[in-house]
């Protein structure tokens, strides 16, 4: 009987700062991780390009293509995630524009680790052929397999979109997602078929990878041991990387239990789906490797200077 209108008024205002400082609090945490992740990712970049000793090591250039992959995964993600919560609905064209990049480099992931896991099977099990096998030539033209693979899988989207949606269509705001922009269903059907033999053939690789070296790290070599705990690592991340292709689902499914959650929802996904695989990459293969670790430390934490030719 004492509520009056004015009290109604003041529990809005309040639930409308609170409902804004959390997603405030939430965007800004995402900046300062990505910004982080990224300086980190872009110091290893740099110590790759200083040095000589990792452009001639297949291995540390598929390792640094990852590293180059994830930044601007993380970046476009990023900016994905800002834009909904500043915008909820931004143009089509801008959306292709972000969300293609984003796409691309989320199908990369896993290939990367496959290529990754198959150097280490080949260097641990095959070791007299390695050097034949895995050249740095060889290495560009997997990288160029990798991109070839995901363009494959992602420009027929484009062009479905463009043959079946209107003009007014690409004009159009809507919530900047996957689902959204590509809604046609035989691109759905084709994304989830896609999904599956990526995810497939990853782990196969990884599976076939680990078990031969496994047997291999019985005869106490520390290389081999080092190896399998490496091939774990990828199987991990392999791991992480599969909660994108079923986030649709599990968002539904969680978003029917907790239907007040549905921010709260979007952020844990967000954090697990695409920061967490990224924040890993640098500690599994940049801070465990020896040799990367002694050159990457003298540029994480200090500016770098030329230094100045000493007089004759």
């Amino acid at each position: 009987m004492n509520f009056t209108p004015v009290d109604g008024n003041v529990t809005e205002a309040v639930n409308h700062l609170d409902m804004l400082i959390t997603a405030l609090t939430r965007n800004v945490a995402v900046v300062i991780l990505g910004i982080t992740i990224n300086y980190i990712n872009a110091t290893m970049v740099h110590t790759f390009n200083t040095h000589h000793i990792f452009k001639s090591n297949p291995r540390y250039i598929l390792f640094i293509h990852l590293v180059f992959n994830d930044m601007i995964q993380l970046t476009t993600s990023i900016s994905l995630f800002i834009f909904a919560y500043a915008f909820n609905t931004i143009f089509v064209s801008l959306c292709c524009l972000l969300i293609l990049p984003a796409i691309l480099t989320t199908l990369n992931t896993p290939l990367n680790l496959a290529f990754m896991a198959a150097e280490c099977y080949i260097a641990v099990c095959i070791p007299l052929r390695y050097n034949n096998i895995c050249t740095v030539k060889r290495t560009y033209i997997v990288i160029g397999i990798i991109w070839t693979m995901s363009s494959l899988s992602v420009l027929p989207d484009v062009f479905i979109l463009l043959a079946t949606e209107p003009l007014e269509f690409l004009h159009s705001r809507v919530y900047c997602s996957r689902d959204s922009v590509f809604r046609n269903t035989y691109t759905v059907k084709k994304r989830d078929v896609s999904h599956i033999l990526f995810l497939v053939v990853v782990w196969l690789t990884l599976f076939y990878s680990y078990l031969r070296i496994l047997f291999a790290a019985k005869a106490a070599n520390a290389d081999a041991k080092k190896a399998r705990n490496t091939i774990l690592l990828h199987g991990f991340q392999v791991l992480l990387c599969m909660t994108s292709y079923v986030r649709p689902m599990l968002s539904q499914v969680l978003t029917y239990l907790f239907p007040a959650g549905v921010r709260s929802i979007y952020f844990v996904m967000f954090i697990i789906n695409q920061i967490l695989p990224r924040f890993i990459s640098p500690i599994v293969y940049g801070l465990r490797d020896k040799t990367f670790r002694k050159y990457f430390k003298r540029y994480l934490c200090t500016v770098t200077r030329h230094p100045k030719t000493a007089p004759t």
